[in-house]
Order: structure tokens, then C-alpha cells, then sequence
């Protein structure tokens, strides 16, 4: 009978342009025509996990300066006749140590002698007060202070008369130490944050060597230098009682006590010849370490 087969034929043909139908729209996604622009379809955002910040840590470095200070480091000298230069017509020790701080601090120094011959600690602590004075402290990178030597020139009369022990020297190097820590607390507030100050001791508060032998005899060797042990050790403690650095000057001129001096003082027996004053500057440089300036 023809009816059915109709049927067929009309089912199969209907599947055949289903088949063509999705082969062609598939082709058409997926296969543009040329110069016709492809649009993506739009993408599904997947929700990103929140991740916690992770601190980040700056390492904390020293500042450090690429161009170097060329500003002067001023070295300001306080004291007595000592510090001047008295009965030496020669380069003094605070010029000598600016030359060789310069040297080792690679930086121009600046030398400011405000030695006065005949100064005592009280005359000292008067002469902070003049203008000029404070103008320059108030500059200083380092401060280089000698003085207390002229405090104890009266024992020396009182020795000559007949004699001055223990009880006559003690009290005497023990007020110039109570004088001279109220120097030093006052010079720490005229000076900057920072300055260095240096406070010598003596190889003698009094003349010294073949000069004094002869002036004095042999017998006031050994009591001078007993009056300047205990002097520096005043001088000492005064210094470390105001945080500065005590710079010995005994050894260095007497060693142990049994060096002769002569050939580093001048002809008064009293003061620094030039190889005096070279070695003083020679053992400020080495003893003080100056932090950053070295």
C-alpha cells in the first residue's frame, strides 16, 4: 500500500533537515566570515578568595650621606700657658692635632687657641663668659682644655718654708678638682650636641727637669711630682664625673716617673718646647677615637 511508505520517506527527510540545520548554525558559531569582527561571549567572573596582605618589612639601614661633609670640624683650645704656647715660638698642640684630625677625619679643621698664660680653673670659668669665647664654643667640634696647674702655685712657698705633705697638698688639688668640675659642667652647655671634649692632665704642674734641679735642688723633683699625681688624679675624676675623656700627659713625658723631660721643654723648664707640643698633639690623636670623626 503507498500511504505509509509516504510517511517514511516524509519522517526521513524531516531528520535530514534537522541534521543540516544544527551542522550549518554550528558552522556559523563557530567559523566567521572573513572581515566580520568575532564577538566572545561574555565570561562568568568566579568570585576570586580574598588573600591577606602580607606586611611588607623595610629594612632599617643607617643614613649615610653620598656626598661627603666638607664642613670644618673647629678645634677650640682652653687653659693656661700650656695651651698658649707660652716660651715657644713655635706651632702649638692645638694646631698640630687640628692638622692631624684632618688628616684621619678627611675633613678641613679649623684651629681656635683660647689659651691665656697665668689662667687658674676660677679665671677660666670668667673667661666663659666673654662674648668671644662662647662664639667659638658655641662652634666647636672638639674641645681641647688644659688647665689647673697655676690653682697649685702657692704650695711651692709653702714647701720652701718647710715643707708640704700629704695634709698641705691634698686639700689644694682637691678644691682645683671641685673648680674644674664646675668648668666642665658649665662648658658642656656652651658647646653642641656631640663635641668631643678632651681634658689633659700634666707631666708637671711645676718646672721640671734639669731647670728645676737647679732653681729647686734635687729635693723638689720628687715632691713636685707627687703634687702633679695628685693633681691629675683630680683632674681625672673631674673629667669622668662630666662624661669627657681624661688624655694623660704624665707618661708620656715621664714614663714611669724615671724619664727626664728636659729635652721636651723649653728653656724655662716650665713650658713645651716645639717637641713638646708635638708629642701633646701626637697623644690627643691617639688617645681619643672621636666616633665619627675618626
Amino acid at each position: 500500500m503507498p500511504a505509509p511508505r509516504t510517511r517514511l520517506a516524509v519522517g526521513a527527510l524531516a531528520l535530514l533537515l534537522a541534521a543540516l540545520t544544527g551542522c550549518s548554525s554550528a558552522a556559523m558559531t563557530t567559523a566567521p566570515m572573513a572581515g566580520q569582527a568575532t564577538v566572545a561571549a561574555p565570561a562568568t567572573a568566579t568570585p576570586a578568595t580574598p588573600t591577606p596582605a602580607t606586611p611588607t618589612k623595610t629594612p632599617i639601614t643607617a643614613t649615610t650621606s653620598t656626598t661627603a661633609d666638607t664642613s670644618p670640624v673647629v678645634v677650640v683650645g682652653l687653659g693656661d700657658s700650656v695651651t698658649s704656647g707660652f716660651a715657644c715660638d713655635c706651632t702649638t698642640f692645638i694646631a698640630l692635632y687640628a692638622a692631624l684630625l684632618r688628616q684621619r677625619a678627611h675633613r678641613p679643621t679649623e684651629a681656635v687657641n683660647l689659651g691665656v698664660a697665668g689662667l687658674t680653673s676660677m679665671s677660666l670659668s670668667e673667661q666663659l663668659d666673654s662674648v668671644a669665647a662662647r662664639v667659638q664654643l658655641s662652634r666647636a667640634g672638639v674641645v681641647v682644655l688644659t688647665i689647673g696647674a697655676n690653682d697649685l702655685n702657692p704650695l711651692i712657698g709653702r714647701w720652701q718654708k718647710g715643707g708640704c705633705d700629704t695634709s698641705c697638698i691634698e686639700p689644694a688639688t682637691d678644691l682645683m678638682g671641685t673648680r674644674l668640675a664646675a668648668v666642665l659642667t658649665r662648658l658642656g652647655t656652651l658647646v653642641p650636641a656631640g663635641a668631643h671634649i678632651l681634658v689633659t692632665t700634666y707631666w708637671n704642674v711645676f718646672e721640671d727637669g734639669d731647670v728645676a734641679d737647679a732653681d729647686y735642688g734635687k729635693s723638689f723633683g720628687p715632691w713636685s711630682a707627687a703634687v702633679t699625681r695628685s693633681a691629675n688624679a683630680h683632674i681625672c675624676t673631674a673629667a669622668a664625673q662630666a662624661g669627657d675623656s681624661c688624655v694623660d700627659l704624665y707618661e708620656p713625658f715621664e714614663g714611669a716617673g724615671d724619664r727626664n723631660p728636659t729635652a721636651l721643654l723649653a728653656d724655662d723648664g716650665d713650658h713645651p718646647n716645639a717637641a713638646g707640643h708635638r708629642l701633646i698633639a701626637q697623644t690627643l690623636i691617639q688617645a681619643d677615637s672621636l666616633g665619627a670623626l675618626g
